[in-house]
Protein backbone atom coordinates (compact mmCIF):
# COMPACT_ATOMS: atom_id res chain seq x y z
CA UNK A 1 0.00 0.00 0.00
CA UNK A 2 1.31 3.75 -1.13
CA UNK A 3 1.91 5.79 1.75
CA UNK A 4 1.14 8.76 -0.55
CA UNK A 5 -0.69 9.84 -3.33
CA UNK A 6 -1.15 12.56 -5.92
CA UNK A 7 -5.12 12.49 -5.90
CA UNK A 8 -6.69 14.61 -3.11
CA UNK A 9 -8.52 12.68 -0.75
CA UNK A 10 -11.97 12.79 -0.62
CA UNK A 11 -12.08 15.43 2.59
CA UNK A 12 -9.26 17.47 1.16
CA UNK A 13 -11.23 20.39 1.36
CA UNK A 14 -11.76 20.33 4.63
CA UNK A 15 -9.73 21.88 7.59
CA UNK A 16 -10.54 20.51 11.20
CA UNK A 17 -9.19 22.11 14.26
CA UNK A 18 -8.99 19.27 16.85
CA UNK A 19 -8.71 20.33 20.55
CA UNK A 20 -9.24 16.29 22.11
CA UNK A 21 -7.07 14.68 24.10
CA UNK A 22 -6.48 11.01 24.89
CA UNK A 23 -8.77 8.88 22.27
CA UNK A 24 -12.38 9.49 21.20
CA UNK A 25 -11.54 12.73 19.97
CA UNK A 26 -8.21 11.64 18.20
CA UNK A 27 -9.55 9.05 16.65
CA UNK A 28 -12.05 11.03 14.78
CA UNK A 29 -10.01 13.75 13.86
CA UNK A 30 -7.42 10.91 12.14
CA UNK A 31 -10.40 9.42 10.47
CA UNK A 32 -11.20 12.48 8.99
CA UNK A 33 -7.36 13.05 8.35
CA UNK A 34 -6.99 9.57 7.16
CA UNK A 35 -9.65 10.93 4.36
CA UNK A 36 -7.51 13.99 2.85
CA UNK A 37 -8.85 16.54 5.42
CA UNK A 38 -6.02 19.30 6.84
CA UNK A 39 -6.42 18.38 10.77
CA UNK A 40 -4.50 20.82 13.26
CA UNK A 41 -4.15 18.97 16.42
CA UNK A 42 -4.04 21.92 19.45
CA UNK A 43 -1.95 20.67 22.37
CA UNK A 44 -0.64 22.23 25.65
CA UNK A 45 2.75 23.69 25.75
CA UNK A 46 5.80 20.96 26.77
CA UNK A 47 2.86 18.62 28.25
CA UNK A 48 0.54 17.77 25.02
CA UNK A 49 -1.70 14.66 24.59
CA UNK A 50 -1.89 12.91 27.95
CA UNK A 51 -1.60 10.09 25.75
CA UNK A 52 1.62 10.68 24.42
CA UNK A 53 2.97 9.26 28.19
CA UNK A 54 0.22 6.49 28.45
CA UNK A 55 2.70 3.27 28.23
CA UNK A 56 4.33 1.56 27.86
CA UNK A 57 5.21 0.92 24.89
CA UNK A 58 6.25 3.39 23.76
CA UNK A 59 8.26 3.97 20.32
CA UNK A 60 11.79 3.21 19.98
CA UNK A 61 14.34 5.37 17.78
CA UNK A 62 16.96 4.12 15.84
CA UNK A 63 19.07 3.64 18.42
CA UNK A 64 16.85 1.25 20.44
CA UNK A 65 16.30 3.59 22.89
CA UNK A 66 12.73 4.84 23.56
CA UNK A 67 10.73 8.02 22.98
CA UNK A 68 7.79 10.07 24.63
CA UNK A 69 5.61 9.03 22.38
CA UNK A 70 3.88 6.10 23.24
CA UNK A 71 2.31 3.40 21.01
CA UNK A 72 -1.33 4.49 22.30
CA UNK A 73 -0.82 8.06 21.22
CA UNK A 74 1.02 7.13 17.43
CA UNK A 75 -2.61 4.79 17.22
CA UNK A 76 -4.42 8.48 17.10
CA UNK A 77 -2.66 11.12 15.32
CA UNK A 78 -1.36 10.03 12.03
CA UNK A 79 -1.94 12.80 9.24
CA UNK A 80 -2.05 15.57 11.43
CA UNK A 81 -0.33 18.94 12.09
CA UNK A 82 0.63 19.82 16.19
CA UNK A 83 0.45 23.39 17.35
CA UNK A 84 1.10 23.99 20.87
CA UNK A 85 -0.98 26.92 22.50
CA UNK A 86 -1.77 27.35 25.87
CA UNK A 87 -5.70 27.82 25.74
CA UNK A 88 -5.98 29.02 29.36
CA UNK A 89 -3.99 32.52 28.35
CA UNK A 90 -5.56 35.53 26.61
CA UNK A 91 -3.16 35.37 23.72
CA UNK A 92 -3.78 31.31 23.58
CA UNK A 93 -7.43 32.10 22.78
CA UNK A 94 -7.24 34.72 20.67
CA UNK A 95 -4.63 32.18 18.35
CA UNK A 96 -7.82 29.51 18.37
CA UNK A 97 -10.47 32.13 17.71
CA UNK A 98 -8.27 33.12 14.78
CA UNK A 99 -7.99 29.71 13.30
CA UNK A 100 -11.52 29.02 13.45
CA UNK A 101 -12.54 31.08 11.28
CA UNK A 102 -10.23 29.04 8.52
CA UNK A 103 -11.62 26.09 9.62
CA UNK A 104 -14.89 23.81 9.11
CA UNK A 105 -14.67 21.50 11.79
CA UNK A 106 -13.48 22.15 15.48
CA UNK A 107 -13.61 18.68 17.54
CA UNK A 108 -13.30 19.15 21.19
CA UNK A 109 -13.40 16.80 24.71
CA UNK A 110 -12.82 19.38 27.49
CA UNK A 111 -15.33 18.21 30.61
CA UNK A 112 -18.67 20.18 29.83
CA UNK A 113 -18.32 24.37 30.45
CA UNK A 114 -14.50 24.45 30.20
CA UNK A 115 -14.50 26.07 27.18
CA UNK A 116 -16.82 29.02 27.81
CA UNK A 117 -14.52 29.82 30.71
CA UNK A 118 -12.12 30.74 27.93
CA UNK A 119 -14.41 32.04 25.57
CA UNK A 120 -14.27 28.93 23.00
CA UNK A 121 -17.29 27.55 23.70
CA UNK A 122 -19.89 27.35 20.24
CA UNK A 123 -21.73 29.98 20.95
CA UNK A 124 -19.00 31.98 21.08
CA UNK A 125 -17.61 31.14 17.93
CA UNK A 126 -20.23 30.32 15.44
CA UNK A 127 -20.48 34.05 15.26
CA UNK A 128 -16.63 34.49 13.94
CA UNK A 129 -17.48 31.39 11.10
CA UNK A 130 -21.27 30.35 11.03
CA UNK A 131 -20.26 27.34 8.71
CA UNK A 132 -18.52 25.75 11.92
CA UNK A 133 -19.04 22.09 12.99
CA UNK A 134 -18.32 22.05 16.59
CA UNK A 135 -18.15 18.49 18.05
CA UNK A 136 -18.04 18.20 21.77
CA UNK A 137 -16.86 15.21 22.70
CA UNK A 138 -17.77 14.10 26.38
CA UNK A 139 -18.19 10.64 29.00
CA UNK A 140 -21.81 11.74 29.43
CA UNK A 141 -22.86 14.18 26.97
CA UNK A 142 -23.80 18.41 27.97
CA UNK A 143 -27.55 17.25 29.60
CA UNK A 144 -28.17 15.16 32.49
CA UNK A 145 -27.18 14.70 36.09
CA UNK A 146 -23.77 12.92 35.19
CA UNK A 147 -22.65 15.93 32.67
CA UNK A 148 -19.86 17.54 35.02
CA UNK A 149 -18.63 13.69 35.71
CA UNK A 150 -15.25 12.49 34.47
CA UNK A 151 -14.90 9.34 33.10
CA UNK A 152 -12.66 7.01 31.14
CA UNK A 153 -13.55 3.62 28.64
CA UNK A 154 -13.82 1.52 31.84
CA UNK A 155 -15.95 3.00 33.29
CA UNK A 156 -18.74 3.48 30.38
CA UNK A 157 -18.53 -0.34 29.62
CA UNK A 158 -19.29 -1.00 32.74
CA UNK A 159 -22.12 1.35 32.95
CA UNK A 160 -22.91 0.97 29.27
CA UNK A 161 -24.13 -2.77 29.82
CA UNK A 162 -20.87 -3.86 27.91
CA UNK A 163 -19.20 -5.72 30.49
CA UNK A 164 -22.98 -7.52 31.62
CA UNK A 165 -22.57 -9.39 28.18
CA UNK A 166 -19.01 -9.89 28.34
CA UNK A 167 -17.28 -12.93 30.16
CA UNK A 168 -18.33 -16.72 31.19
CA UNK A 169 -21.63 -17.38 32.79
CA UNK A 170 -22.15 -17.06 36.50
CA UNK A 171 -21.01 -20.58 37.86
CA UNK A 172 -18.30 -21.30 35.16
CA UNK A 173 -14.85 -21.33 35.39
CA UNK A 174 -13.58 -17.54 35.42
CA UNK A 175 -17.44 -16.52 35.44
CA UNK A 176 -18.51 -13.20 35.96
CA UNK A 177 -18.31 -9.80 34.23
CA UNK A 178 -15.33 -9.05 31.98
CA UNK A 179 -13.99 -5.67 30.25
CA UNK A 180 -13.47 -6.17 26.59
CA UNK A 181 -9.92 -5.82 25.63
CA UNK A 182 -9.95 -2.61 23.35
CA UNK A 183 -11.21 0.59 24.26
CA UNK A 184 -14.36 0.11 22.73
CA UNK A 185 -16.63 3.06 24.10
CA UNK A 186 -13.86 5.08 22.74
CA UNK A 187 -13.47 3.83 19.80
CA UNK A 188 -17.56 3.44 18.77
CA UNK A 189 -17.52 7.32 20.40
CA UNK A 190 -15.34 8.04 17.83
CA UNK A 191 -16.71 6.55 14.59
CA UNK A 192 -19.90 7.70 15.73
CA UNK A 193 -18.17 11.45 16.11
CA UNK A 194 -16.80 11.14 12.23
CA UNK A 195 -20.45 10.22 11.28
CA UNK A 196 -21.91 12.86 12.49
CA UNK A 197 -19.09 15.69 11.52
CA UNK A 198 -19.60 14.25 8.13
CA UNK A 199 -23.66 14.86 8.15
CA UNK A 200 -23.38 18.22 9.36
CA UNK A 201 -20.56 19.01 6.61
CA UNK A 202 -23.28 18.22 4.01
CA UNK A 203 -26.07 19.12 5.71
CA UNK A 204 -24.13 22.52 6.04
CA UNK A 205 -22.83 22.35 1.91
CA UNK A 206 -25.97 20.84 0.38
CA UNK A 207 -28.71 22.38 2.75
CA UNK A 208 -28.77 25.24 5.04
CA UNK A 209 -25.25 26.42 4.37
CA UNK A 210 -24.77 27.13 8.11
CA UNK A 211 -22.56 24.64 10.51
CA UNK A 212 -24.02 23.10 13.90
CA UNK A 213 -23.33 21.74 17.01
CA UNK A 214 -22.53 17.96 17.71
CA UNK A 215 -22.99 16.74 21.17
CA UNK A 216 -22.12 13.35 22.01
CA UNK A 217 -20.93 11.25 24.48
CA UNK A 218 -19.13 8.16 25.06
CA UNK A 219 -21.83 6.51 27.62
CA UNK A 220 -24.57 7.14 24.95
CA UNK A 221 -22.31 5.64 21.90
CA UNK A 222 -21.67 2.26 24.15
CA UNK A 223 -25.16 2.23 25.21
CA UNK A 224 -26.07 2.56 21.32
CA UNK A 225 -23.63 0.21 20.51
CA UNK A 226 -25.21 -2.80 22.37
CA UNK A 227 -27.73 -2.93 19.35
CA UNK A 228 -28.89 -6.26 19.02
CA UNK A 229 -28.14 -7.44 22.57
CA UNK A 230 -30.27 -4.63 23.70
CA UNK A 231 -32.88 -4.86 21.52
CA UNK A 232 -32.89 -8.71 22.85
CA UNK A 233 -33.89 -7.17 25.92
CA UNK A 234 -36.15 -4.12 25.32
CA UNK A 235 -38.55 -6.21 23.38
CA UNK A 236 -38.56 -9.33 26.05
CA UNK A 237 -37.32 -7.73 29.37
CA UNK A 238 -34.66 -10.93 29.86
CA UNK A 239 -31.46 -10.10 30.35
CA UNK A 240 -28.63 -11.15 27.72
CA UNK A 241 -26.82 -13.89 29.00
CA UNK A 242 -22.86 -13.73 29.51
CA UNK A 243 -21.51 -16.86 27.26
CA UNK A 244 -18.05 -16.50 27.18
CA UNK A 245 -17.31 -17.22 23.28
CA UNK A 246 -20.62 -19.20 22.97
CA UNK A 247 -23.18 -17.17 20.70
CA UNK A 248 -26.72 -17.36 22.84
CA UNK A 249 -28.43 -17.27 19.48
CA UNK A 250 -26.48 -20.55 18.01
CA UNK A 251 -25.44 -23.55 17.94
CA UNK A 252 -22.57 -25.32 17.61
CA UNK A 253 -20.89 -21.73 17.84
CA UNK A 254 -18.07 -21.38 19.95
CA UNK A 255 -14.46 -21.54 20.27
CA UNK A 256 -12.80 -25.11 20.28
CA UNK A 257 -9.30 -26.02 21.77
CA UNK A 258 -7.09 -27.87 19.31
CA UNK A 259 -4.15 -30.03 19.37
CA UNK A 260 -1.93 -26.69 19.11
CA UNK A 261 -3.91 -24.04 19.81
CA UNK A 262 -8.02 -23.11 19.36
CA UNK A 263 -10.74 -22.40 16.61
CA UNK A 264 -13.88 -20.18 16.50
CA UNK A 265 -16.69 -22.11 14.86
CA UNK A 266 -20.21 -20.82 13.91
CA UNK A 267 -23.01 -23.11 12.27
CA UNK A 268 -25.51 -20.52 10.78
CA UNK A 269 -28.13 -23.25 9.30
CA UNK A 270 -29.22 -26.58 9.10
CA UNK A 271 -26.94 -27.09 5.74
CA UNK A 272 -23.90 -25.93 7.48
CA UNK A 273 -25.09 -28.28 10.34
CA UNK A 274 -24.87 -31.16 8.44
CA UNK A 275 -21.84 -30.56 6.70
CA UNK A 276 -20.33 -29.74 10.15
CA UNK A 277 -21.52 -32.94 11.40
CA UNK A 278 -19.88 -35.11 8.40
CA UNK A 279 -16.80 -33.26 8.37
CA UNK A 280 -16.44 -34.36 12.41
CA UNK A 281 -16.93 -38.01 11.39
CA UNK A 282 -20.76 -37.76 13.20
CA UNK A 283 -22.81 -37.96 10.57
CA UNK A 284 -25.34 -39.59 12.60
CA UNK A 285 -25.41 -36.02 15.11
CA UNK A 286 -28.38 -34.35 13.10
CA UNK A 287 -30.84 -37.03 13.65
CA UNK A 288 -30.12 -37.03 17.13
CA UNK A 289 -33.54 -35.88 18.13
CA UNK A 290 -31.58 -33.01 21.25
CA UNK A 291 -29.76 -31.55 17.87
CA UNK A 292 -32.22 -31.60 15.44
CA UNK A 293 -32.39 -28.08 14.92
CA UNK A 294 -30.73 -24.60 16.03
CA UNK A 295 -33.03 -24.29 19.14
CA UNK A 296 -32.99 -27.83 20.13
CA UNK A 297 -28.72 -27.51 19.89
CA UNK A 298 -28.83 -24.87 22.51
CA UNK A 299 -30.91 -26.43 24.82
CA UNK A 300 -28.31 -29.18 24.92
CA UNK A 301 -25.39 -27.35 24.29
CA UNK A 302 -23.20 -29.31 27.07
CA UNK A 303 -24.00 -32.37 25.98
CA UNK A 304 -23.08 -31.68 22.35
CA UNK A 305 -20.26 -30.34 23.29
CA UNK A 306 -19.12 -32.71 25.64
CA UNK A 307 -19.17 -34.82 21.98
CA UNK A 308 -17.48 -32.11 19.88
CA UNK A 309 -14.72 -31.05 22.09
CA UNK A 310 -12.60 -34.42 22.14
CA UNK A 311 -12.93 -34.59 18.44
CA UNK A 312 -11.41 -31.20 17.95
CA UNK A 313 -8.67 -31.54 20.94
CA UNK A 314 -7.79 -34.76 18.40
CA UNK A 315 -6.61 -32.78 15.16
CA UNK A 316 -4.04 -29.35 14.54
CA UNK A 317 -5.98 -26.06 14.54
CA UNK A 318 -5.24 -25.95 10.82
CA UNK A 319 -7.06 -29.08 10.12
CA UNK A 320 -10.21 -28.05 11.43
CA UNK A 321 -9.70 -24.48 9.63
CA UNK A 322 -8.89 -26.48 6.04
CA UNK A 323 -11.56 -29.19 6.25
CA UNK A 324 -14.48 -26.93 7.15
CA UNK A 325 -13.64 -24.36 5.40
CA UNK A 326 -13.53 -26.42 2.25
CA UNK A 327 -16.81 -27.54 2.65
CA UNK A 328 -18.63 -23.93 3.27
CA UNK A 329 -18.66 -23.94 7.56
CA UNK A 330 -17.40 -20.67 8.82
CA UNK A 331 -14.14 -21.72 11.02
CA UNK A 332 -10.89 -19.63 11.51
CA UNK A 333 -8.05 -19.93 14.34
CA UNK A 334 -8.04 -17.44 17.32
CA UNK A 335 -4.41 -15.82 16.67
CA UNK A 336 -2.28 -13.99 18.80
CA UNK A 337 -1.16 -10.75 17.76
CA UNK A 338 2.10 -11.96 15.95
CA UNK A 339 -0.17 -14.74 14.05
CA UNK A 340 -2.77 -11.89 13.19
CA UNK A 341 0.04 -9.52 11.46
CA UNK A 342 1.90 -13.18 9.82
CA UNK A 343 -1.61 -14.28 8.57
CA UNK A 344 -1.58 -14.23 4.75
CA UNK A 345 -5.17 -12.19 4.32
CA UNK A 346 -4.23 -9.60 6.78
CA UNK A 347 -0.68 -9.32 4.33
CA UNK A 348 -2.46 -9.27 1.38
CA UNK A 349 -5.04 -6.75 2.24
CA UNK A 350 -2.01 -4.54 3.21
CA UNK A 351 -3.09 -3.83 7.20
CA UNK A 352 0.15 -2.50 8.05
CA UNK A 353 1.41 -0.19 6.08
CA UNK A 354 5.16 1.98 6.77
CA UNK A 355 5.81 5.31 7.17
CA UNK A 356 8.98 7.25 7.90
CA UNK A 357 9.54 8.71 11.30
CA UNK A 358 12.20 11.36 12.21
CA UNK A 359 13.09 9.25 14.60
CA UNK A 360 12.60 6.00 13.88
CA UNK A 361 12.77 5.70 10.48
CA UNK A 362 10.61 3.23 8.70
CA UNK A 363 7.79 2.77 11.18
CA UNK A 364 4.75 0.09 10.94
CA UNK A 365 1.31 1.46 11.51
CA UNK A 366 -2.10 -0.18 11.31
CA UNK A 367 -3.66 0.58 7.92
CA UNK A 368 -7.13 2.59 7.90
CA UNK A 369 -9.30 -0.40 6.50
CA UNK A 370 -11.36 1.79 4.35
CA UNK A 371 -10.98 1.38 0.49
CA UNK A 372 -11.95 4.29 -1.60
CA UNK A 373 -11.75 3.75 -5.65
CA UNK A 374 -11.22 7.29 -6.47
CA UNK A 375 -9.81 8.99 -3.36
CA UNK A 376 -7.87 6.67 -0.91
CA UNK A 377 -7.35 6.93 1.96
CA UNK A 378 -3.60 9.48 2.06
CA UNK A 379 -0.59 8.41 5.03
CA UNK A 380 1.02 11.97 4.53
CA UNK A 381 2.56 12.44 7.86
CA UNK A 382 3.68 10.14 10.85
CA UNK A 383 2.11 11.27 14.25
CA UNK A 384 3.58 14.60 15.22
CA UNK A 385 6.05 15.50 17.53
CA UNK A 386 4.61 18.28 20.04
CA UNK A 387 4.19 21.89 18.36
CA UNK A 388 5.99 20.00 15.29
CA UNK A 389 3.99 23.19 12.98
CA UNK A 390 3.47 26.05 15.05
CA UNK A 391 5.49 28.12 13.23
CA UNK A 392 3.88 26.28 9.97
CA UNK A 393 0.39 27.16 11.13
CA UNK A 394 0.48 30.25 12.44
CA UNK A 395 2.49 31.92 9.23
CA UNK A 396 0.54 30.52 6.53
CA UNK A 397 -2.76 30.84 8.03
CA UNK A 398 -2.87 34.25 11.02
CA UNK A 399 0.27 35.59 9.14
CA UNK A 400 2.32 35.58 11.95
CA UNK A 401 6.21 36.78 11.24
CA UNK A 402 9.16 35.49 13.11
CA UNK A 403 9.23 38.06 15.68
CA UNK A 404 5.51 37.75 16.91
CA UNK A 405 5.93 33.57 16.93
CA UNK A 406 9.39 33.93 19.09
CA UNK A 407 7.29 36.60 21.38
CA UNK A 408 4.31 34.35 22.02
CA UNK A 409 6.96 31.26 22.36
CA UNK A 410 9.27 33.59 24.84
CA UNK A 411 5.89 33.64 27.22
CA UNK A 412 5.37 30.13 26.89
CA UNK A 413 1.51 31.13 24.66
CA UNK A 414 3.00 28.20 22.27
Amino acid sequence: MNTTTSRPGALSHIRVLDLSRVFAGPWAGQMLADLGAEVIKVERPNEGDDSRRLGPPFLHDDAGEPTRDSGFYLSANRNKKSVSVDISRPEGQEIIRALVKSCDVLIENYKVGDLARYGLAYDSLRDDNPRLVYCSITGFGQTGPYRKKPGYDSIFQGMGGLMAVTGNADGEPGGGHQKVGLIVSDLMAGMYASVAILAALEHRDAVSGEGQYIDLALLDSQVAALSHSAMGYLVSGDPVPRCGTKSPTAAPSQMYHCQDGAVMVVVGNKVQWNKFAAVLGRPDLPDDSRFINNPDRIRHRDELNAILKPIFLSRPRQHWVDALGEVGVPCGPVNELHEVFADQQVREREMVIRMKHPRRGDMPMLANPIRLSSTPVQYRMPPPDLGQHSDEVLEELLGYDEAQRQALRDSGII
